[in-house]
């Protein structure tokens, strides 16, 4: 669908990344509707939708007549219900009510992750890389993943990877803590992407007549974790976090050591806000030095 005024957006489980994308979308003229448990917290540009579709008992209303519907679920315990619940269910619940109140969005996408990735050593990982995860993490992700794929409307999925932004500070406010460390041996790559770039993908993506079904949703460098925590902790003005070995840090953090390419999605037109860790965690340490009294405390 090229891109013309007026159309009508629906974000389901419309967080921190929903809310941009809805930012985004409004300046451009869309009218858009956010659905979450907590609508209280979403601002005024976003038409508040109160639920969740975990099941269809008690699932709200769809707006009539969507173009398109963004789903960015996100799992309240990291259990394998929890994600089932979050992942499975909220997508098998989605594609039936859409279909129940005679919908026909011309394109639904779907944030993912690259968890579904099982690889470990460091290799580079691409869309056509093999998903194959061993966890129930991942595999809850890519059972979702499949059930908008097989659905009957037109789905892409973007597997994002480590999403920070302004309310995504945890491994800022970590290393000024002094509560990370470094891993002794061999170096443990990590994949990152800003908030605002993962809704400018998905902006770009709305505007896209024949995308892809899947992407992968990085910036353009991964980095050894050793590196970025020196990094932010020269940055931050605070000691630089100490080595220890490899039995300190936990089997989660060692499955996520891989290096995702971002070449599919600027093939595709998306040009990035903030290209690598360095422009977007330095913005938001200077806001956050630039504030007297931290909105965002670290």
């Amino acid at each position: 669908m090229s891109e013309r005024s007026g159309w009508r957006v629906l974000i389901v489980g419309c967080g921190s990344v929903g809310i941009e994308l809805g930012r985004q979308l409004t300046e451009s003229g869309h009218l858009v509707w956010g659905m979450r448990r907590t609508v209280s917290a979403l601002p005024s540009y976003i038409l508040p939708i109160p639920g969740r579709l975990e099941t269809l008992e008690g699932a709200p209303e769809l707006p009539p007549q969507l173009d398109f519907v963004v789903l960015t679920s996100s799992s309240d315990s990291r259990t394998d219900d929890g994600y089932r619940r979050a992942y499975v269910d909220t997508a098998a619940n989605l594609l039936t009510a859409l279909v129940q109140q005679g919908q026909g969005p011309t394109r639904i996408l779907v944030a993912s992750s690259t968890g579904v990735y099982e690889q470990a050593g460091g290799e580079w990982i691409n869309e056509d890389s093999p998903a194959s995860p061993q966890y129930f993490t991942g595999k809850r992700l890519l059972e979702g993943e499949q059930v908008i794929l097989s659905g009957p409307f037109p789905s892409t999925i973007v597997r994002f990877a480590g999403i920070y932004g302004p309310d995504r500070i945890r491994l800022l406010s970590r290393v000024a803590r002094g509560e990370e460390v470094r891993l002794e041996g061999d170096p443990i790559y990590t994949n990152r992407i800003h908030r605002d770039d993962c809704a400018g993908i998905f902006r770009m993506l709305l505007g896209h007549d024949y995308p892809r079904s899947v992407y992968v949703g990085v910036d353009h460098e991964p980095v050894e974790r050793s590196e970025l925590l020196c990094w932010l902790a020269e940055q931050l003005g605070v000691p630089v976090p100490p080595v220890v070995s490899g039995a300190d840090l936990s089997a989660r953090l060692l499955r996520s050591n891989k290096r995702c390419s971002n070449r599919a999605i600027v093939e595709a037109g998306y040009q990035f806000r903030f290209p690598t860790f360095r422009e977007g965690y330095g913005r938001l340490i200077e806001e956050i030095k630039a504030s007297s009294r931290s909105e965002h405390p670290i």
